[in-house]
């Protein structure tokens, strides 16, 4: 429980105790870009079963959200692609990994139509493939759409480069990704920042995250895992 506002730093521990079997988490990154190592390698290390994962992609198969699906940890992932994940395919086509693809475009909507609190969107994406079956459609100006629904999750994990003690974030560059729509779409947000730095030392106009949206705040790079993943023989 974090009881003052203005300082929302704790500790692994205490970001772990929001970590459950059976959640839907919601975790940012691109190909491992922006995705908080420290945190899923400690939900990797509690060893979190039957998780709903929302992400972008699989990560690669030790980079990224990559080791929680390699080692079983996930039993459904809401994606845009799994590609450059190799199990997870493998896990997808033996019916171990349920998984919902989602054009990119609409999946980043659909997130964040979850943090203002949308009930959805209509999309003509993907309306005459797969992605549309079994979806409910509208007319709209006689135009046929798809409606997507909102995504949110129960936890959201991020990364940022600079923090104050209030949650207001600063990205570095292209590691922005999609955390800022996942800060305001789950019920619980927690972040991973590199830096801590003052209340009120960051200039306004690079805050893109505001404090609002995060309830936790933990630190570290994270830097290179040094373990592997559990490849089967």
């Amino acid at each position: 429980m974090i009881e003052n506002i203005y300082n929302k730093i704790q500790n692994l521990e205490d970001a772990m105790e929001y970590m459950t079997d059976n959640m839907t988490l919601m975790c940012s990154g691109f190909g491992g870009v922006g995705t908080p190592p420290l945190l899923c390698d400690e939900i990797r290390k509690k060893n979190v079963k039957n998780i709903t994962l929302i992400s972008n992609d699989a990560g690669f198969p030790n980079v990224g959200v990559g080791p929680l699906v390699c080692n079983g940890h996930v039993k459904q992932m809401i994606t845009t692609h799994i590609g450059s994940n190799p199990f997870a395919g493998k896990l997808m086509n033996e019916g171990k990994m349920d998984v919902e693809f989602i054009p990119q475009g609409t999946f980043c909507e659909q997130i964040r139509a979850g943090g203002v609190g949308l009930g959805g969107i209509l999309v003509d994406s993907g309306i005459d493939t797969i992605i549309g079956e079994g979806k409910k459609t509208v007319m709209v100006n006689k135009v046929e759409y798809m409606i997507a629904p909102a995504l949110r999750a129960k936890v959201g994990i991020i990364y940022a480069k600079k923090a104050d003690p209030f949650g207001n974030l600063v990205y570095n560059k292209t590691a922005r990704g999609n955390n800022p729509l996942i800060a305001m779409a789950c019920d619980f947000t927690i972040v991973q920042v590199e830096e801590i730095v003052p209340l009120g030392s960051l200039n306004p106009e690079e805050i893109v995250t505001p404090g609002v949206f995060v309830d936790m705040i933990v630190t570290g790079k994270g830097g290179e895992w040094t373990w592997v993943w559990q490849q089967e023989k």
